[in-house]
């Protein structure tokens, strides 16, 4: 006799929206095991997943793996830090991570089964976020921080860098993940928001007050301002005057990936 019972079928059945006797085949053919019957419905059409997909899945985990002057980051999304923290959940992330350093961003797809399986398994919206491989050439060099709270990761970051010191570098690593940029330069950001923004501050400032004749300077250092919240170039070092433009002098930052839960 299987081993599982009718609350079994019912959260097999809410979890992969497969009809109630689909769920119930797939608990029999599995001898009661939760996840292999997820597999068993999704491999046969049967598990319509798709009805996770507007749940939201502000949590999840992140995974870093670092090699020889290259590494790689995945995002696992998921609904609850409960999931997220599971030691299948951080291994997956884990395992992804390092496939996708070894074998670059495609090799996410050896493992879509098993990523299609926790959806059905934990009844939410798994998904993947941020996926990036960075390798440095050979003038360039790469460096990482991974932030973890309860075992899992929830922020990570690769920069790689020109003519920085190692140790410099390590600093806009972990700068990056307490200012969290959202651009490496002013010109990544959209022009449309960069345009709405200044339109909302020169209405700010016409409210305050100020003289007509001093607008433009007024709106001019208020978008400077918000810039440096968003361009790692611009911010200042954990939040000090001195910019990370400032910091690493006549270097160059090549590029950055971020990836924080919740944000």
């Amino acid at each position: 006799m299987a081993n599982f019972t009718a609350k079994d079928v019912q959260r097999l059945r809410q979890a992969s929206g497969a009809g109630m006797m689909d769920a119930k085949k797939a608990l029999e053919a599995n001898d009661g095991d939760m996840e292999a019957a997820g597999q068993w419905l999704r491999e046969r059409g049967l598990a319509k997943v798709a009805n996770l997909a507007d749940r939201d899945n502000a949590q999840g985990t992140i995974g870093l793996a670092v090699g020889e002057n290259a590494a790689a980051i995945v995002e696992l999304k998921a609904e609850t830090d409960f999931s997220a923290k599971a030691e299948d959940f951080v291994a997956l992330v884990n395992d992804l991570a390092d496939r996708v350093l070894a074998r670059g961003e495609e090799a996410i797809a050896e493992r879509q089964a098993d990523i299609d399986s926790l959806k059905i398994s934990k009844r939410e919206n798994i998904e993947l976020g941020t996926v990036a491989r960075v390798v440095g050439s050979g003038d360039t060099l790469v460096d990482t921080y991974l932030h973890r709270q309860e075992g899992r990761g929830v922020i990570g970051v690769i920069v790689e860098a020109r003519g920085v010191d190692a140790e410099t570098l390590h600093e806009i690593a972990l700068h990056c993940a307490f200012a969290k940029p959202r651009f490496l330069r002013r010109d990544e950001v959209p022009a449309d928001a960069v345009e709405k923004e200044r339109a909302a501050l020169l209405e700010i400032t016409k409210a305050e007050g100020k003289p007509e004749a001093a607008w433009p300077k007024i709106v001019d250092g208020r978008i400077n301002a918000w810039f440096a919240e968003r361009v790692l170039l611009e911010q200042g070092v954990h939040g000090d005057k001195e910019t990370v433009q400032q910091r690493i002098g006549a270097g160059e930052i090549v590029r950055f990936v971020m990836a924080a839960i919740g944000s």
